[in-house]
């Protein structure tokens, strides 16, 4: 079981930015294959993921404006996202799995272990 402890959502206006924070008290992040996924109301979709040995995949509306990493010192994962939208409000969570996973690290249905969620609003 990883425990996974989200932080940073809020409320911004559109182009506003944001920081996602998600620690993790069980396992190295350095071993852990993560993501953050997002949930507005229709199924949980992947918005960027990095796995044990740094590489990361962003999904079409994440490349090129947010961006994940790993903080090995204080063992989180990150997601700055700078430009928001109002298409980007949701339920943003953090996903991790112990295992090494290939094609299709940002689907939802491969991470076993999940955070609570933390929201993300853009509106004016």
């Amino acid at each position: 079981q990883v425990h996974l402890v989200e932080s940073g959502g809020g409320s911004v206006q559109p182009g506003g930015s944001l920081r996602l924070s998600c620690t993790v008290t069980s396992h190295a992040v350095g071993n852990l294959a993560m993501g953050w996924f997002r949930q507005g109301g229709k199924e949980r979709e992947g918005v960027a993921v990095i796995d044990q040995d740094g590489t990361t995949d962003y999904a079409t509306f994440a490349r090129g404006r947010f961006t994940i990493s790993k903080d090995a010192a204080n063992n989180t994962l990150n997601l700055e996202m700078p430009n928001l939208k109002p298409d980007d409000t949701a339920t943003y969570y953090c996903g991790a799995e112990v295992l090494r996973l290939g094609i299709g690290r940002l689907v939802s249905t491969y991470y076993r272990n999940w955070g609570q969620g933390t929201q993300v609003t853009v509106s004016t």
